[in-house]
């Protein structure tokens, strides 16, 4: 749903009051605070101790840190001193300068800054060795809690510090990120809008500066305006060029924040600027309009005092607009959504939110070059309800993001390659299949396919409904992932999975025995032969019948059916309650199986001898189950081998399984309400029953 705003009385449902709590204690920030000060101890997070395995997963410090709390370093320690600025932000021995730089744009917006770092919290009265910040995580906020004690080598801070020695609110931030993805190592190598879509539930987009639209500077300019958080950066051709500068004073590789966008007037000519800063806190461009260059001494006094510029190594430069497009490569900005804005900011998103997964073998279907499994991807209705005021189209950006890969990184988990694509909706609400993706080109899709957390990308397109296809490029790729619309105006998303339903035809009447067909006295004599003299057949009996007859079909893979099977099979088809099947169960249960291995060998389309477990829904729904995603996963998982292929027998057992589960619900769902109620012992017998 969007996020709306509430009465001005009443708590925002993202603010920083209700972001939640998840310390393993169940307690909250202020009551585990609370807990300390009455024990007169310092808090120590078991959650992430001071100990190597928060440091490192794969390797050991090569040199013996200890961890030592802020008061054990410095007199008098301080959690923000003078205000929070981005010369609090210097890297230390961890290759994050993406979060850094995040961080340092993070200064640049106070209500932005005071919702990650709250800044109620001191080293002075009330003081218990326990800070929290708040970070946003797919569509929710985040209270993260940890203790004082920091990575420290011969009393100095390892990782990263502030330009003074006696403030740790940067320190401090970056452990409580490290902490949400499990270790300090995790935290190498990112991109800076990782992080600033984590500081403010924000969405991205990537400008190519080769590429970047003839207004480039008016659309960095409007959202450094509009709260909105810049990073920048310059490719590398390869690992050996990382963090190499440049003859101009730039690192390639290297994540930079954009501090500010403004235009001088020069030698009577107006000139734009671009203001970045290297969050090593030093290194800096050395061209023009750098600290010390000439272009500042014909510059109004006044102006370069609005500019704040002044010539010290603080890894902060202004640099001319064209050279700033010629020397970096890649410019990244994070929109901010409703809950992060100022009330005064102008310009508002509508979001929308679609949590969903791919599941190996049943909606994880690859991307479009996998025509087969493409179509079993989730399918998500978008519509777009209202044109931009003033124009016939809507405007909305399209994101797409795997959750939680950085945190699996531990467990050999990377970030998959992924994208999207957006078709017109048919109309039905009801899954498509292949032959609609064969036949119909999409309206939109993401530029391209890319390993990164998320793909975002802008679109205008005419009000309607529209289905969003999410994939991975590769099928069979397991991830869980978060759709998020940003709109101009209300748009709306839902995943079409459809209700569950079935159809099962009634079984039909027998003829009398003076009214059979030939096949039928056929049918007959047969079963006189299995079943001997008691004229019913047992378990044993169905299952020495079924795999003689079934192992002599053709074109199917078959297992021998179990003993157990077999008792499944009659428990479904015995209407008398004894264990054994008459002629006319007999009879019935003969049909269902001609039915049953003609749906398989229809839905066998390379003909193997075994069904996809992608074409799995569609044969389900030819024998008369409707099933959603939740459903066909757990039955997929049951039944399917490794290479996702389903035998005729694992078919077999699936139906059984299903036609039962369905008559016995409707045997108990007296009322038609679609729902039942039952007692322990009513349970346990549907249970055995099944």
């Amino acid at each position: 749903m969007p996020y709306m705003y509430q009465d001005p009385n009443q708590k925002e449902a993202n603010s920083p009051e209700t972001a939640k709590s998840i310390h393993s204690s169940g307690k909250s920030y202020e009551e585990l605070r609370q807990e300390c000060l009455q024990k007169g101890t310092l808090f120590e997070d078991v959650d992430f101790p001071a100990h190597d395995t928060s440091l490192f997963y794969s390797e050991k410090p090569n040199v013996p840190f200890v961890w030592k709390r802020p008061k054990e370093l410095v007199a008098d320690p301080q959690f923000i001193l003078g205000g929070a600025s981005r010369t609090d932000v210097c890297q230390g021995d961890l290759g994050d300068c993406w979060l850094l730089a995040a961080i340092a744009s993070l200064t640049l917006n106070e209500k932005v800054m005071f919702r990650v770092v709250p800044p109620d919290q001191t080293f002075g009265p009330g003081y218990a060795g326990i800070f929290h910040f708040q970070f946003w995580q797919h569509n929710e906020w985040l209270d993260i809690v940890i203790d004082d004690r920091l990575p420290t080598f011969r009393n100095r801070l390892v990782f990263l510090h502030s330009g003074d020695m006696n403030e740790f609110w940067s320190a401090l931030l970056e452990k409580a990120y490290a902490k949400l993805n499990g270790s300090y190592e995790t935290l190498k190598g990112g991109s800076t809008i990782e992080a600033m879509e984590d500081f403010t539930g924000g969405v991205s987009e990537t400008y190519e500066n080769k590429a970047a639209p003839a207004n480039f500077f008016e659309i960095m300019h409007k959202a450094l305006k509009r709260g909105s958080m810049l990073g920048c950066s310059i490719d590398t051709a390869n690992s050996s060029e990382s963090e190499a500068k440049t003859p101009q004073g730039l690192v390639k590789g290297h994540a930079y924040s954009i501090t500010g966008c403004d235009t001088v007037t020069y030698r009577g000519q107006k000139v734009n600027l671009v203001r970045a800063r290297n969050p090593w806190g030093q290194v800096e461009w050395n061209g023009a309009w750098s600290d010390n260059s000439s272009e500042w001494n014909n510059v109004d006094p006044a102006e370069k005092k609005r500019l704040t510029q002044i010539c010290s190594d603080d890894g902060e430069f202004w640099m001319n607009f064209d050279d700033f497009k010629r020397y970096f490569d890649k410019v990244e900005i994070c929109n901010l959504t409703p809950d992060a804005l100022d009330d005064d900011t102008t310009h508002k998103w509508e979001v929308t939110v679609h949590q969903g997964n791919w599941i190996r073998g049943s909606t994880a279907g690859g991307c479009r070059n996998f025509l087969e499994t493409f179509w079993s991807n989730p399918q998500i209705k978008l519509s777009l309800l209202e044109a931009d005021d003033g124009h016939k189209d809507c405007t909305f950006i399209a994101a797409l993001m795997q959750k939680n890969r950085r945190k699996l990184r531990k467990e050999g988990a990377d970030l998959l390659t992924v994208g999207y694509a957006i078709y017109q909706c048919p109309g039905k609400e009801t899954q498509v299949t292949k032959d609609f993706f064969k036949f119909n080109a999409s309206k939109a899709r993401s530029k391209t396919y890319i390993n990164l957390r998320e793909i975002s990308q802008r679109f205008k397109l005419p009000p309607g409904d529209y289905m969003l296809i999410p994939t991975t490029f590769e099928p069979h790729q397991e991830a869980d992932f978060c759709v998020r619309i940003f709109s101009e105006k209300k748009a709306e998303i839902k995943e079409i999975d459809g209700d569950i339903t079935v159809d099962l035809p009634d079984p039909p009447k027998p003829n009398p025995p003076h009214k059979e067909t030939e096949e039928e006295r056929q049918f007959r004599n047969l079963f006189e032969q299995v079943a001997g003299e008691d004229m019913e057949i047992s378990a044993a009996e169905l299952q020495h019948i079924m795999n003689a007859v079934l192992s002599k079909t053709k074109n199917i893979t078959f297992h021998d059916l179990s003993i157990m099977s077999c008792v499944n099979i009659i428990s479904l088809m015995d209407s008398s309650g004894n264990g054994k099947l008459n002629f006319e169960e007999f009879k019935v249960l003969w049909n269902k199986l001609k039915t049953w291995i003609g749906i398989f060998m229809q839905f066998d389309t390379d003909k193997s001898g075994t069904m996809s477990s992608y074409e799995l829904r569609l044969a389900l729904k030819a024998a008369g189950f409707q099933l959603n995603n939740i459903v066909l996963q757990l039955v997929v998982l049951r039944y399917a081998d490794e290479r996702y292929q389903i035998a005729f027998d694992d078919f077999l057992n699936c139906m059984i399984r299903l036609e039962n589960s369905c008559r016995v619900f409707k045997a108990l769902d007296r009322s038609n309400s679609e729902s039942i109620s039952l007692n322990r012992v009513e349970f346990i017998s549907l249970v055995i029953n099944i």
